[in-house]
């Protein structure tokens, strides 16, 4: 049942919405001042407050800016006996969800309630959502290694630094690059993912800055790049060792100047971008190769950051193996099933040349042919990794 808080000096109005609210099946509390809303919010959860503008002592633009402080997302109602249109324009501006002028009318008062729930439970939804997406992207590991790397980027997230991880395929350069957008200022802002690998070097500079409708052959409207689609984020971009001389050449101007065109514009475009990379090569030799620019290497790597191979961490063997069988099977849909000790000892055995990756489609793979409980075994007969 949703709860809903009245806050009201008046004794009669109080009790009047009560009534009404209740018949309409809310569960309500009230507050005959600010001070007292404030105690009963702090012990109770909320799906929305009303709150009246004119109240003594504390008003009802302060109650609603401290309640806002306690839990932002409850939406505030204000009411008020005294309103127009500029008291209705300051109370959106505060923050309120909306306003009703007293004397109120009952369906319009029930109708803000119904679209307030609305947007509350759509928020509770989305942070749900967030979780999960979150979880999937959470980096496993309780070794000296891993927790090295966490701790790095915990550390480089609230600044704009920028970022280069390194690290072969496989060993989970993007879940670093996630986790430091996600504990940056900017984790409400977009996460842009490029794979500089996979864009051919004639579309590159498209795929980047975007391009004008008429800017060559194929252009048959506007497309905004992934500099400006990653604005107030952060963009990712990954396997920047892969990325054409050319190519690098255009990064490293947007990078300095914080400025892109379009291909086929002459308009500068202003981006608030945070870029963060990732190779799995050796940039120094490559630079050495003249395949890489030095330049850009230096802008890009004010923070370096190194992910260890699964080799390097066997330990984080036994966490990951019992977290991809409960993550595959709740993806299956099957009961959960178990590993045998020696078993996940035969795992730590394993030279794993693909890394996380490779791990986690081996347990996969155990899930779907072995029986309850995975033994020795089947992961002598079944690993079926690359020597």
């Amino acid at each position: 049942m949703s709860r809903i808080l009245v806050v009201d000096d008046e004794r009669s109005i109080r009790n009047t919405l009560k009534d009404i609210l209740e018949y309409e099946k809310y569960q309500v509390e009230l507050a005959e001042n600010g001070q007292q809303a404030l105690e009963v919010f702090r012990n109770s959860d909320f799906d929305i407050v009303l709150c009246d503008i004119k109240m003594p002592g504390m008003d009802g633009f302060e109650v609603m800016e401290k309640l806002t402080t306690l839990n932002p997302d409850v939406p505030v109602v204000m009411i008020s006996g005294h309103g127009n249109i500029d008291t209705a324009v300051d109370s959106i501006k505060r923050g309120a969800y909306d306003f009703i002028e007293k004397p109120l009318d009952l369906n319009r008062l029930l109708i803000t309630i119904r679209n307030a729930m609305d947007k509350s439970n759509l928020v509770t939804e989305t942070k749900i959502l967030k979780k999960k997406v979150n979880k999937k992207f959470e980096i496993i590991g309780e070794s000296s290694a891993i927790i090295k790397v966490v701790e790095m980027a915990d550390r480089v997230a609230p600044t704009d630094a920028r970022v280069l991880i390194t690290g072969s395929n496989g060993t989970g350069k993007e879940l670093v690059a996630r986790r430091i957008h996600d504990m940056s200022n900017r984790s409400s802002g977009p996460f842009v993912e490029v794979n500089c690998a996979a864009i051919p070097s004639e579309l590159i500079e498209s795929e980047m800055f975007g391009h004008e409708k008429g800017a060559f052959t194929s252009a048959v409207k506007q497309r905004i790049g992934k500099f400006e689609q990653a604005s107030g984020g952060t963009l990712f971009l990954d396997e920047i060792g892969d990325m054409s001389l050319s190519a690098q050449a255009k990064v490293l101007r947007a990078l300095q100047e914080s400025v892109i065109s379009r291909v086929g514009g002459d308009k500068h475009i202003k981006v608030d971008v945070r870029v963060v990379a990732a190779t799995n090569k050796n940039l120094s030799h490559e630079i050495e190769e003249k395949k890489f620019r030095e330049d850009l290497y230096h802008r890009l790597s004010v923070i370096l950051i190194h992910v260890p191979s699964l080799n390097e961490r066997v330990d984080d063997i036994p966490i990951l193996t019992n977290h991809f069988i409960n993550q595959i099977c709740n993806e299956y849909g099957m009961p959960l099933k178990t590993i045998s000790v020696d078993a996940v000892v035969e795992l730590q055995k394993i030279n794993w040349r693909g890394n996380i990756r490779e791990f986690r489609n081996v347990i996969e793979r155990l899930i779907i042919l072995c029986d309850q409980t995975i033994d020795k075994e089947d992961v002598i007969n079944y690993a079926g990794t690359l020597k």
